[in-house]
């Protein structure tokens, strides 16, 4: 009898809940995980003659599935204090490239680095963003693989520029060494790099020798010079009746002086095979104030600042919420390592599922729409986290109580057709 089709084709769609709703429930500690819902639709029903209101008999032949859908509403954020850990709130995907060089997508973003410092998802998925260099991300370039590894060296800068907030005695005595306040004041040594990242010693002294009026001197030991004395630059320094920096004169060969806001082109020779160094004496602070002065207190020096620092090699990073992966280096210095790019999708529910907490691009879902985090209908990501899984134990439940009468009510339909066919046969003449 055809009528056994209809509820077996209610068996079939019963089944088809059942295993979405347990597919749900296995998977609710899956990162990422989208909760799956399942629409159905009839079969096209059989039409018979029209009734004396010219209505048409239909006969309806059944069930089937007509859409599997995915809920793409963000899971709870947890943290994990784990740094290659990140986590989206809102749309987007991250993009996984595989061995072969075709890219998944993924919303799970339980991450590690890789041997080789390539930040990997658990199926050894190569996570792409836009690469950096010297700290730079260039989101103009195609996304490739990120390497976060710790052979990451952040390079050694030399130093251009140095600043000493010094104040230097009106009552000093001039020329002498003794006293309250002696004539001669030694500012605090400056720890200035070379282009190799080495080390080296800058102390400045200055002597009273006159009212208002200083000599200078910078030196440099000679062992890193090569030079016969350790002067890198000297000069004189007038100061106003109010304590002023008036003028400034160098008698070093190849320094400008600008004014009473800088002393520029001091020339240090290397013997350890780096660059020379030419070396800009700031006299201004950066809210450009003037950082030598002469006062009637005792002489000191607060401040001494430079730009240089010594090479150093990556300790720890942290994502930022546009995806920029921002390193942390041993010679203190901080800069991005590259930045994570997401893809959004017109029709996300296109997506095909493809095991692995992947999805795949079809024609239903259209092209990835790749770009930064937090732009263009992207969400963002949280560092250090995970998104859990979004299916809710209650709803389950509820649809598996619905699915299971269901799947009963028709096989009992069955049961009864069997009942009447047999009914049916044993009428029948022998």
């Amino acid at each position: 009898m055809a009528s056994f089709g209809i509820p077996l084709s209610g068996l079939i769609a019963s089944q088809d809940q059942l295993q979405s709703i347990s597919s749900n429930l296995a998977n609710l500690s899956t990162d990422g995980y989208k909760d799956q819902n399942d629409t159905f639709s009839d079969i096209f029903a059989v039409s018979g003659a029209a009734n004396g209101a010219e209505d048409p008999l239909q006969t309806g032949l059944g069930a089937q599935l007509a859409e599997t859908t995915s809920d793409f509403t963000t899971g709870s954020i947890s943290s994990t204090g784990i740094a290659s850990n990140m986590a989206i709130t809102g749309n987007g995907f991250f993009l996984s490239q595989q061995a072969d060089g075709s890219v998944n997508y993924i919303r799970a973003g339980d991450f590690t680095t890789s041997s080789t410092g390539y930040l990997v998802d658990p199926s050894g998925g190569e996570i792409l963003g836009y690469p950096a260099t010297n700290g730079v991300v260039n989101t103009a370039s195609t996304p490739v693989p990120l390497q976060l590894g710790a052979s990451t060296v952040s390079p050694a800068t030399s130093t251009s520029t140095f600043t000493t907030s010094t104040n230097l005695s009106s009552q000093a005595v001039v020329g002498t060494t003794s006293g309250a306040y002696p004539g001669t004041f030694n500012a605090t040594q400056i720890t200035i790099y070379d282009s190799l990242g080495n080390s080296h010693v800058l102390s400045p002294t200055f002597v009273k020798t006159g009212n208002n009026t200083w000599s200078y001197t910078l030196n440099v030991p000679t062992s890193v010079t090569g030079l016969s004395t350790t002067v890198v630059d000297s000069g004189v320094l007038t100061f106003s009746s109010t304590g002023a920096l008036s003028t400034i004169t160098s008698t070093g060969t190849g320094t400008t002086v600008s004014g009473t806001t800088s002393v520029s082109g001091i020339t240090i020779p290397m013997t350890d095979g780096a660059s020379s160094m030419s070396v800009t004496w700031n006299l201004l602070d950066a809210s450009g104030n003037p950082t030598l002065t002469q006062t009637n207190v005792s002489s000191t020096t607060t401040v001494d600042t430079q730009n240089g620092n010594a090479s150093g090699t990556l300790t720890n990073y942290t994502v930022n919420s546009d995806g920029t992966v921002e390193g942390s280096f041993t010679n203190g210095k901080t800069a991005a390592l590259g930045q994570v790019v997401l893809a959004n999708f017109v029709n996300p529910e296109g997506l095909q599922r493809t095991g692995g907490n992947y999805y795949a691009q079809t024609i239903g879902s259209g092209p990835a729409l790749v770009g930064i985090a937090g732009t263009g209908g992207r969400g963002t990501i949280t560092g250090g986290s995970v998104e859990g899984s979004n299916v809710n134990t209650a709803t389950e439940f509820s649809k598996l109580i619905v699915a299971q009468q269901n799947y009963q009510a028709n096989a009992k339909t069955i049961t009864s057709f069997d009942q009447i066919s047999q009914a049916t046969i044993a009428m029948l003449p022998s």
